[in-house]
């Protein structure tokens, strides 16, 4: 799984959009899109996106608090 489609995944696991993620990580919709297409996130901003989704980022992977791992 890319880690476009393990943000998607996980910002659908816990509902929230891809506009109302780039808000919580304080980037444009359009900005945090363009680095999805282009996979150019640091880990620092995958932190912060796991932060947001209350998840553990561990690379390449999100872990929530009940388990689940996407």
């Amino acid at each position: 799984m890319s880690k476009e489609q393990k943000i998607k995944t996980a910002a659908a696991y816990k509902g929230i959009s891809q506009a109302k993620l780039a808000a919580l990580i304080g980037m444009t919709a359009s900005n945090f899109n363009q680095k999805l297409k282009r996979d150019t996130f640091t880990d620092e901003e995958l932190s912060n996106i796991a932060e947001a989704l209350g998840s553990t980022f561990v690379p390449c992977s999100f872990e929530f608090p009940d388990g689940m791992k996407i």
